[in-house]
């Protein structure tokens, strides 16, 4: 890795603390995982972007293929990185201890740290790297809204449905055919390794994220029906 790249993610690493911290002083009355959400929320704002602006051709998003990764692709991956490992540091901190998230964070750090190390793969980790985190947003959102008084409400559900839509088909639709791209492009191992293991991870959450939607719809709709079924009697 480039020792302008290793600093970038030193200062990631030191910059995603300070906006935690400062977030936490703004609003102390809010829980650990409240502000945490908040700055994984400006990240994921922050990844999509510079993702997008990094695509060498939108014709074809993921070329070229197992080439060499351009600076602003660099960039960009750095400040993904620096902001999962202060993530990683933070799930260890809070006070529910998510072991999918930590092997989801661990997978994804060996995986970029890699193709930094490498420089290699740039196209197919932007788009990975897009993938991931365009859902983000609506899955903080989710919780953010809980700890704000709205839970199980239509707007609470709309955050639900809306979150799981967008993974869907991000990680269920494009996912599978971007690991299908790296896996056959002449990348080194360990990229493979870690795009098979991603998207593993991701049909695992998709499991309980279809199961979290049955469930809260069915638990919005079910006394509805009772109701109109006694209402007919």
């Amino acid at each position: 890795m480039e020792e302008h790249i290793a600093s970038l993610v030193l200062l990631g690493v030191i910059s995603w603390t300070t906006a935690f911290l400062f977030i936490r002083k703004m609003f102390p009355k809010r829980s650990f995982d409240f502000c945490n959400r908040l700055v994984s929320t400006i990240h994921a704002t922050v990844a999509v972007t510079l993702a997008s602006l990094s695509v060498e051709d939108w014709k074809c998003p993921v070329c070229p293929q197992a080439s060499t990764s351009s600076p602003q692709q660099m960039k960009a991956l750095a400040v993904s990185l620096s902001y999962l490992i202060y993530d990683l540091v933070c799930c260890l901190f809070d006070k529910k201890f998510n072991l999918d998230n930590c092997v989801h964070h661990l997978v994804s750090i060996v995986g970029i740290g890699a193709g930094l190390a490498y420089q290699k793969c740039g196209s197919e980790m932007i788009a990975a790297l897009w993938i991931t985190e365009l859902s983000s947003p609506f899955l903080h959102l989710r919780e953010l809204l809980k700890e704000l008084g709205y839970r199980d409400t239509d707007l609470n559900l709309a955050a639900d449905i809306s979150f799981a839509a967008i993974f869907t088909v991000a990680r269920m639709v494009g996912g599978p055919y971007l690991s299908y791209v790296t896996l056959s492009a002449n990348n080194p191992f360990i990229i493979k390794a870690m795009a098979l293991g991603l998207q593993l991870v991701s049909a695992f959450w998709f499991y309980k994220i279809a199961k979290m939607v049955k469930y809260k719809v069915i638990k919005r709709t079910g006394p509805k029906q009772v109701d109109a079924t006694q209402g007919r009697d």
